[in-house]
């Protein structure tokens, strides 16, 4: 693998977290965002916090070995919506300040996972469970706003 494998997939992860923002918003926009539109299902703001808390652990151990698991706040559970989605901005911040000192031996060496339920392998696989486990949770927010005969962003927008 090299270097072009890296610069690919952070175009794509940006990409989905802008559809993913976009979805999040549609939600607040439809006073959803905390609401099981489906029973037995988690808010969409349970699932943000879930693929920010990923994000935030991936990157940080990747970046500087450090692979420790620390919940989000439970705070942001129940704060201002805006106060969570300022937490979401400063974690993508952060992978964007960090993803550059990643190198590519880190994200293709095998290693055991350091979290129970999470795929064996290495960067490549976890990065890539992060992603599908962005997009399975956008889905549930597209659903969630046809639920609610709400239109859903388009899916094909990629860009700010």
């Amino acid at each position: 693998m090299n270097a072009d494998w890296k610069n690919w997939f952070w175009k794509v992860w940006e990409e989905n977290r802008h559809l993913t923002d976009r979805v999040a918003h549609s939600l607040m926009e439809a006073a959803a965002i905390d609401q099981p539109v489906v029973p037995g299902m988690r808010s969409f703001r349970q699932l943000l916090l879930e693929i920010w808390g990923i994000e935030q652990v991936y990157v940080r151990g990747f970046a500087q070995e450090d692979w420790r698991w620390e919940l989000l706040p439970k705070s942001y559970g129940t704060c201002p919506i805006e106060e969570a989605m300022a937490l979401g901005a400063s974690i993508r911040q952060e992978t964007r300040r960090l993803w550059p000192t990643i190198s590519v031996e880190s994200l293709t060496r095998p290693r055991p996972t350091p979290f129970p339920g999470h795929p064996e392998g290495g960067g490549i696989e976890w990065l890539t469970y992060a992603l599908e486990n962005e997009i399975h949770h956008r889905g549930q927010g597209y659903v969630y706003l046809r639920l609610l005969g709400k239109e859903p962003p388009e899916f094909n927008v990629r860009t700010k």
